[in-house]
């Protein structure tokens, strides 16, 4: 991960030398912002979270048999293979397209599915849908909160899910590993 983190940082310190006028957008994506949107990314998004989140939610069972452990889970008869292939494609393409829509912005899409459990427990189906809610609430607030903490500047919402999103999984893990005695 580091070595990829180091070349591509390579690479985008040559394209922004190269190419100056490019490091505008690139920066947008890099940081994530929901400012660049246009009604055909919304329609786009929201195509593909219905697509994903039907399929996600079919697969709630195979997820909740997971949860037992793949032993369990291939005695209970889940093809682990091809459910393997079906979540990772159902996950690559929302997150590809959250992704190419907004840039990067971080933690939420791994919060928000911490805090529903902290609340909540259920089936992965109702934690599927409770988390897809969650996520959007958490977005919608950190982007208001980024447009407003220096305004009249606009923060992109991707710092702010950063620090926030990136400290509140470092206290969730600190948490659990004081729980657990490992601290």
């Amino acid at each position: 991960g580091v070595v990829v983190g180091v070349v591509l940082g390579a690479i985008t310190s040559f394209l922004n030398l190269w190419r100056p006028e490019v490091w505008q957008g690139m920066q947008g994506f890099m940081l994530g912002s929901t400012g660049f949107m246009a009604w055909t990314s919304c329609v786009l998004m929201c195509a593909v979270l219905l697509l994903c989140g039907a399929l996600a939610v079919v697969m709630a069972r195979v997820l909740d048999a997971l949860t037992l452990g793949e032993n369990t889970a291939l005695s209970l008869g889940v093809p682990l293979a091809q459910a393997r292939v079906w979540l990772i494609t159902v996950i690559a393409l929302a997150t590809g397209t959250a992704v190419a829509q907004m840039g990067l912005i971080a933690f939420v899409g791994l919060a928000a599915p911490h805090v529903v459990r902290a609340v909540v427990r259920t089936t992965h189906r109702w934690t599927l849908v409770l988390a897809a809610l969650t996520g959007g609430w958490l977005l919608l607030l950190a982007d208001l909160l980024a447009r407003g903490l220096i305004a009249p500047q606009e923060m992109p919402v991707g710092v702010l899910t950063a620090v926030l999103g990136g400290g509140y999984l470092l206290w969730r893990m600190s948490r659990i590993s004081s729980v657990r005695g490992l601290s």
